[in-house]
This record gives C-alpha cells, sequence and structure tokens, in this order.
C-alpha cells in the first residue's frame, strides 16, 4: 500500500492511502473507525430537471468526504471496500449532513484523517507501508471436489478462491466419470494456484487434504508444469509443503498452521509469531494453569501485580466505537510494554485471531503463578 502524510484544511494529520491488493483493503478496514473522516472521489447519481415533468439522472464525479458511521457488515464485496457515513465537504451536489456510502477499491486513494493516532494505528500503517511484510503463505485445502486456496498474510487471511465439482463414486460403473471429474477438478485448481499464487512473495505454498488428495494434485501439478512449461511451479517445486488435515473445509487451516515444517518456513513472519504464542498460552493452560489467564478482568489484575510476561490481545478490542473504551486497551498495551511484557497484537480477519476472540479477545501468560485469580469472577 502506497502512504504518505497528508493535511486538511483544518490542518489535522492524516495519511493519504492507496490500496494496491486485497490485503490492503483489510488493513484500511481494521484502520478505520467510526468518527474518523475518509476523504475520496465518488459518484453521486444528479437529477437535472428538463422541460415539462421529465427529469433525468446523471453520474456525477466529486471529491467527498464523510464522518464514518459504519462500515457495514459486508464492508468488503468483490475486491470494493464500503464504508458510510455523513458527507462533510459542501459542494452543489451532496447536501451536509446526508448519508453517503464511498467505495474504495484497488489504485484508488483515499484519505483517512483521525482525531487520535494511537499507537496501534501507526504500527499498522508502518507495517502496510512494508512490502514485504505481506502474503507470507499460499495453502491449498482440499478433499475430493473441493479445495480452497488461501492467503496467510502478516495479519489476515484471505480467501482467493473456492473451487467446487461434482465427482462421482470412486468404485463400480462410474469409475471412469470418477476419473475425469478428478482430473477436471484438479485441473480448476491448478488454474486457480496459477493465478492467485506469486512465488516471488509467498515464501512457501503448502497443499493439505485428507487421504490422498494432496499426493494426487500435486502429481498432477508438477506433470502439467512439465508438459505445459510452467516455470514458476517448476522453479519453485521445492517450496511446496504437502501436509494432512482433516478437511478440505476453511476451519483446517489451523491444523496446516501448527504443523512444525511450515512454521519453520515462515517463522519470522508476524503471523507465525502470534499463532506460536497462542499455541504456548493453551499449552500453558493445560500444563500450569496458573501461569494463564483470560479476560479483561483477570489480565487487568494480573497487570497491576507485574506478572504480565506475554499480552495476546485482538484489534476488535481497538475498534470499539466508544473512543474512551478504545483509549483504554491502547492505554494498558502501552503499559504491559512499559512493563518489559510482549504484546501481540491479533486481527480478527485471521485464523488465529478468531480463536483468540472466542476466549474474549485478551489473554495473559504470567511470569509467575496466580493462584488467587480463580477467585475473582469474570
Amino acid at each position: 500500500m502506497k502512504i504518505s502524510k497528508h493535511k486538511n484544511d483544518a490542518g489535522e494529520e492524516g495519511f493519504k492511502m492507496t490500496p494496491d491488493d486485497p490485503e490492503d483493503l483489510w488493513i484500511a478496514y481494521k484502520l478505520i473507525s467510526p468518527g474518523d473522516t475518509v476523504t475520496a472521489s465518488t459518484f453521486r447519481k444528479v437529477k437535472r430537471e428538463s422541460s415539462g415533468r421529465n427529469s433525468t439522472a446523471e453520474r456525477v464525479k466529486l471529491e467527498l468526504g464523510i464522518q464514518v458511521e459504519v462500515v457495514p457488515d459486508n464492508y468488503i464485496v468483490g475486491s470494493v471496500l464500503r464504508i458510510g457515513g455523513k458527507n462533510i465537504t459542501e459542494n452543489d451536489h451532496v447536501s451536509l449532513g446526508a448519508y453517503h456510502t464511498l467505495e474504495i477499491d484497488f489504485k484508488r486513494a483515499f484519505v483517512l484523517t483521525k482525531k487520535v493516532w494511537d499507537s496501534l494505528a501507526l504500527e499498522e500503517l508502518e507495517q502496510a507501508s512494508d512490502p514485504g511484510a505481506s502474503a507470507d503463505l499460499a495453502v491449498v485445502l482440499m478433499q475430493e471436489g473441493l479445495a480452497h486456496i488461501m492467503k496467510v498474510g502478516k495479519s489476515v487471511t484471505i480467501t482467493c478462491a473456492t473451487i467446487e465439482t461434482s465427482i462421482p463414486r470412486k468404485h463400480g460403473p462410474s469409475v471412469k466419470g470418477y476419473e475425469s471429474a478428478l482430473s477436471t477438478f484438479f485441473e480448476r485448481v491448478l488454474q486457480a494456484f496459477l493465478q492467485h499464487v506469486d512465488f516471488s512473495i509467498v515464501k512457501c505454498a503448502v497443499i493439505a487434504s485428507p487421504g490422498f488428495t494432496r499426493d494426487q494434485f500435486h502429481k498432477h501439478l508438477l506433470l502439467e508444469a512439465e508438459r505445459k512449461q510452467l516455470r514458476p511451479i517448476i522453479e519453485n517445486k521445492s517450496r511446496m509443503i504437502l501436509v494432512h488435515s482433516s478437511s478440505g473445509y476453511k476451519h483446517s487451516l489451523s491444523e496446516v498452521l501448527d504443523d512444525k515444517e511450515i512454521m519453520s518456513k515462515i517463522k519470522d513472519t508476524r503471523a507465525a509469531k502470534e499463532v506460536r504464542a497462542l499455541q504456548e498460552f493453551f499449552s500453558m493452560m493445560s500444563n500450569e494453569a496458573n501461569r494463564a489467564c483470560y479476560g479483561p478482568k483477570h489480565v487487568e489484575v494480573a497487570h497491576d501485580k507485574n506478572a504480565v510476561q506475554t499480552l495476546l490481545i485482538t484489534d476488535e478490542l481497538y475498534r470499539n466505537a466508544d473512543v474512551k473504551e478504545r483509549q483504554k486497551y491502547v492505554d494498558f498495551v502501552e503499559s504491559v510494554k512499559d512493563s518489559g511484557g510482549t504484546v501481540h497484537v491479533f486481527s480478527s480477519l485471521h485464523v488465529s485471531g478468531e480463536q483468540l476472540a472466542q476466549i474474549t479477545g485478551i489473554a495473559a501468560i504470567l511470569r509467575f503463578p496466580l493462584p488467587e485469580l480463580d477467585d475473582i469472577e469474570m
């Protein structure tokens, strides 16, 4: 994402951003909160009066600034980020205070202005401007007739393609139909793989499935690469890893990220560090329960006793529309860092962040046991 500083007419500081790929839209989504100001070029239908009762409408391009009220549930549709709010820019076509939805897509610049740029937002900006930190891992999760091609980035997991094909039974008179359908399925997965996996960015590509589906697809991949001279696959076949998963559904991604060989390949990436931290937390909960806690109250008490060694927190807690609540968590994170603790901020859009969100979104690994936390109500 291209990022540069920007100052508006009122002297408020913001940043001009130009998304380059789908992950940049996720980053923009995480940065934008209710109360912020977003300015971008947009189109608005304007009615033109003509003679008699007839009137016509035309699309007019204009620069519009809105004060964000909501980022809708369907905030990303295809490759477009939608943001709703009230117009704060005087112009001839949209009245002040009128509701408008801005659409942000690839290569279209927008300016984001906040009343306060807290440390989390500034950290996200710094990471977003580093192209080398982008999608570290490509994953093909599959089973017969179903495949998901996913990118695991520094802060999000993106599903690039879903391939579904009806596969007849393997045995009996339909066996020829089975082989033909499976070959068609593998070819569709191969084409999606070529379209979405860029080995100049990803460190490795994982093919995961139950049974032998991954082996069959891998064989198809290499044979077709030789036959069609697909250089990206031929030159990077050593960077493909085959692992077991219980299914081809998205929830099996967490199993893939637990694999030691994969973790060693992406050990220096932010996503891997977060997965390791979460694994360590769950391990501590199982083996030394008094050295792990979760929930705002328990973690806060542990910090008051200077016991927090590693804090795990989801960015969802920072996206609270209540500015005081948001600032409380920002200050808490800074306080943990100042006391020598390590902080991992998990994206709610990443598989590890989803797991953390299931246990309140905040957890901690402690420097020493605190059995008294069991007596405190959550």
